[in-house]
Order: structure tokens, then C-alpha cells, then sequence
């Protein structure tokens, strides 16, 4: 994750409410969110750079289909490469780190 912005998250509509605040890590950065985010979506609200893994030869991919089917937004969470951000939740303390490459081809 690049240069962090201003909030880009809009304004819950009436009636709605946003879940409780938690603090996660985006390659040792910390980013507050909400829960009932994707991992995804609270990368891209907070930063200019919709970036969010490199391919071996260091292409930028970001958030594509954001339902899990094309698997450009593959991100390390607490350890474990190949995760999808999109389908993953985010929960107070989730280390998140960007992968690059394949994982298990020295990509991390």
C-alpha cells in the first residue's frame, strides 16, 4: 500500500451503521476500519494507490471482480499467502502484507 489519503469511505445512509472500529496492519502500517469491511476495501479507502499485490515482474493488480473469482487481489493476511482481500473480513489485530509474485515461488 502507497501514500495514504483522506478517508475515502462515504457517509453510511439512514438507518445504516457502520460495525465497531478495529486497528488492522497493512505492510506494518496500522489502518483503522470497521468490521464488516473487506480487507479490500479498507485498503482502497485508504490510500491513493489502488495497488494491492505485484505480480513477479512487478505489475500493479488491484481489486478486480471483488467477488473472489479472479483472484487478482491476492494479499498475505497473518501469514498466510494467496488470500483473497476481497473475501476476506477484517478483524481487530490482522497483519496484512502485500504479496508479490506467486506464493511458494519466492513470492510473499
Amino acid at each position: 500500500m502507497s501514500r495514504r489519503r483522506a478517508n475515502a469511505r462515504i457517509d453510511p445512509q439512514p438507518g445504516v451503521t457502520r460495525g465497531e472500529r478495529v486497528r488492522i496492519t497493512v505492510d506494518e502500517r496500522p489502518l483503522d476500519c470497521y468490521v464488516g469491511e473487506s480487507v479490500a476495501a479498507a485498503m482502497i479507502a485508504e490510500s491513493d494507490d489502488l495497488t494491492l499485490r505485484q505480480t513477479a515482474s512487478g505489475e500493479p493488480r488491484g481489486l478486480f471482480c471483488g467477488m473472489g473469482v479472479c483472484f487478482e487481489c491476492l494479499v498475505v493476511v497473518d501469514g498466510v499467502p494467496n488470500t483473497r482481500a476481497c473475501m476476506t473480513w477484517v478483524r481487530d489485530g490482522m497483519a496484512v502484507g502485500t504479496q508479490v509474485g506467486p506464493a511458494g515461488r519466492g513470492g510473499s
